[in-house]
């Protein structure tokens, strides 16, 4: 199979409104932001933020208030490759004055607004498709529901939103999801408040003069705000230990290259073939894998390139080798990913989980919760993580890490030593 190697994306931006008080959740969380409500083990935003990403999201504005610091904290520490900026009401300002706020970090057009507290996972791709073609002023997810008193009711005529309906109980419904696609230049130019609510203010305000579009998305939904759903969240959110015995034909194999299937240069490049050596039984390994996972697929940063130390014809030579090596052992590689951006924020290079949402793109049938990522790093584990995958642990150069710990599964000497497993 031909390499591939990360296109630019089209930039997007989404701003988070993360500084309410979370009055609903103060019992459960009486020291914490709603969105850092940990949620089977991991903060609600970590599950927005990558969310986002998987929808091509590259560039995030965090509208902070209510216990700043935590989550500012939270984004250094376990974000520190993601892209953003962060601003902070000096005083609650409402959703609207939030996202104002926000607004002027804006760099797009258009941009993707959510809660920190709630997670739609609306195809984001195809609101911005169609508030683009509507020329909207602001795109909403509308989600049916059934037999609920806790929203209100959002009426369409055709794709334009044409009255918003208050809170009682409906037996079905299209409810706001607090996923919205914003007009920026727009929403600055009829509004000139800085406290307000966006939903009671803006949107209902000028549904009938301006073009508010709906785009009805049956998807995954939940709101944290009350305990009953953040109690439900732990349960739908938990993801099931790695179970060998499991996998089928159907899972998909993410494997790191250096470290893992050739021995890496300590603190420097491989820049030719010449310098590459499989570790031995790494193509055993692979003739395993070849009859266990339906697509096996390389990503890996290759910074060596971005860096002028080698060029991409030395590094497309290298992976044409090593393919063909490997095919004649009897194993097969199914597509190669790499990023050679010398950018740590960038979102093809790793742990960021661009390469792996580009493979998906490319081969839709992988499903993440069947897939695996083999590497001997930290951040190949992390990238695992922010892609939602099952990961591995290879000790060939960092031996002092592994399980247990929170972004590995499973453990192994090395790339043979796993295979074996299976």
């Amino acid at each position: 199979m031909p390499e591939h190697r990360h296109q630019e994306n089209h930039v997007r931006e989404a701003i988070i409104l993360a500084g309410g008080f979370g009055t609903r959740l103060k019992e459960a969380l009486p020291n914490l932001p709603k969105s850092l409500a940990p949620v089977a083990g991991r903060p609600f935003l970590f599950y927005i933020i990558n969310y986002l990403r998987s929808q091509s999201v590259t560039r995030f504005i965090f509208s902070l208030g209510y216990l700043h610091e935590q989550i500012e904290d939270f984004l250094a520490k376990e974000f520190s490759t993601l892209d953003y900026e962060i601003v902070i009401e000096q005083e609650p300002m409402g959703t609207g004055g939030g996202i104002r706020l926000a607004a002027e970090k804006c760099v797009s057009k258009n941009v993707i607004v959510t809660n920190g507290d709630t997670l739609f996972k609306a195809d984001i791709v195809e609101m911005i498709r169609l508030h683009e073609t509507e020329e909207g002023l602001c795109s909403l997810a509308l989600k049916p529901m059934k037999d609920f008193d806790r929203y209100g009711v959002v009426e369409l005529k055709g794709h334009r939103v044409i009255s918003f309906r208050e809170k009682k109980y409906y037996t079905q419904g299209l409810i706001n999801g607090g996923l919205y696609i914003l007009n920026i230049p727009l929403f600055k130019e009829l509004t000139s408040l800085t406290t307000f609510s966006f939903e009671k203010d803006f949107l209902e305000k000028n549904s009938e003069q301006a073009k508010i579009i709906g785009v009805v998305q049956d998807e995954y939904f939940i709101d944290i705000g009350i305990p009953a759903d953040y109690q439900r969240a732990q349960e739908e959110f938990r993801k099931p230990p790695l179970d060998l015995n499991a996998i089928d034909y159907s899972w998909t194999l993410f494997i790191d290259r250096d470290g893992v299937i050739n021995h890496e240069k300590k603190d420097d490049y491989i820049l030719h073939w010449g310098e590459f050596r499989f570790y031995d039984g790494a193509k055993d390994a692979f003739r395993i894998f070849a009859k266990k996972f339906s697509k096996i697929i390389i990503i890996s940063n290759q910074r060596g390139v971005g860096r002028e130390l080698m060029t991409d014809a030395d590094l497309q030579e290298i992976h044409r080798n090593m393919q063909e090596e490997i095919e004649k052992s009897g194993g097969r590689i199914d597509r190669i990913y790499y990023c050679t951006s010398k950018d740590n924020r960038h979102i093809c290079r790793k742990p960021n989980p661009g390469m792996a949402f580009l493979a998906r793109k490319d081969y839709p049938e992988i499903d993440f919760s069947r897939s695996i990522m083999i590497g001997n790093k930290p951040s190949d584990m992390l990238f695992g993580r922010y892609a939602g995958l099952h990961t591995v642990f290879l000790r060939t150069t960092n031996p002092g890490f592994g399980s247990p710990h929170q972004d590995v599964d499973l453990t192994y000497d090395s790339l043979v030593d796993f295979a074996k497993a299976l």
